[in-house]
């Protein structure tokens, strides 16, 4: 009992100390302005010090800020970037291609003879296409896309895996009326059996027959690509190192299976296409002005 007598009045001081100390520092963090700032505001000479201070320290953020990195998120890679903002044949380089894993190819033991030329080795088991051929082949595919939309044919995107759906739909959007697309399936008979397929009526009175198809996925559509063969259509395809690239008339070898290398490829060949579609209005508006009739209205 003594003992017990003897510890209250130590503990009863205890407490005190404590509460008076949590009254101190309440009263501390009301008096500072913020957590950030290492000295009470006290009189106006403190207020007017922490003001100078922020002065000095934005007119040094203003300054430095001009010399450092301007890297944001619209002038860097995305991988949206790819489907809603592709780049022209000229803008596209070796590094897009990398970054789109458009070199990856299949097993070693899976590689056509044929590819042999765009093959630049084997890594880990698996093939590694050249994307140095890749690129010049990319580009001309891109100018053939452009002619002949400028000469007012039609083109035909085909992706028929669920990850293309978007890829082709897109592609097709951005050319405008001269575009199509097929995302779910190929019919057979599409282009050699067109009059039991849409009609006499179709057949005849509309462009049933594209001027230019464009496969994502060909090994998965050899049949439409034996029907464009038959009707003498020409054909581009992202080829891939189990594939021969002698299937298709403009060869593109990139990694077939990659979302984004389709989204690379095919957004280039529609910049293409709308590029080709802009030189069509500018010609037919140069045969406007230069028409007799419109010469006898001026």
């Amino acid at each position: 009992m003594s003992t017990k007598a003897g510890l209250r009045p130590w503990l009863s001081a205890t407490r005190c100390m404590r509460r008076s100390q949590l009254s101190v520092l309440q009263h501390r963090r009301n008096v500072f302005t913020s957590s950030d700032e290492p000295f009470p505001l006290q009189s106006p000479d403190d207020w007017q010090l922490l003001q100078d201070r922020r002065i000095r320290f934005k007119m040094l953020v203003d300054l430095f800020s001009k010399h450092g990195s301007n890297v944001t998120r619209d002038n860097t890679f995305q991988p949206h970037h790819q489907l809603h903002r592709p780049l022209a044949a000229s803008e596209a380089t070796l590094s897009a291609l990398i970054a789109a894993g458009a070199h990856f190819g299949h097993a070693k033991s899976l590689l056509n003879p044929n590819f042999m030329p765009y093959a630049y080795g084997v890594r880990a088991g698996i093939t590694i296409i050249d994307l140095d051929s890749t690129l010049p082949l990319l580009r001309r595919a891109a100018n053939l896309t452009r002619a002949v939309v400028a000469r007012d044919g039609t083109v035909v995107f085909v992706g028929t895996r669920p990850d293309l759906r978007a890829v082709v739909r897109k592609a097709a959007e951005r050319i405008g009326s001269q575009a199509f697309h097929v995302g779910e399936r190929w019919l057979p008979g599409t282009l050699t059996n067109k009059l039991q397929l849409f009609g006499s009526d179709v057949s005849r009175g509309q462009r049933v027959t594209p001027d230019l198809v464009i496969f994502l996925n060909p090994l998965a559509n050899i049949h439409a690509i034996r029907e464009c063969a038959i009707q003498h259509i020409p054909t581009i395809g992202i080829i891939d190192s189990n594939v021969d690239p002698r299937v298709v008339m403009y060869a593109i070898p990139a990694n077939d299976e990659s979302p984004r290398a389709a989204e690379l490829i095919a957004g280039v060949l529609s910049i293409a296409g709308r590029e080709g579609r802009v030189l069509r209005d500018q010609e037919e508006q140069n045969k406007e002005l230069r028409s007799p009739r419109y010469m006898r209205t001026q």
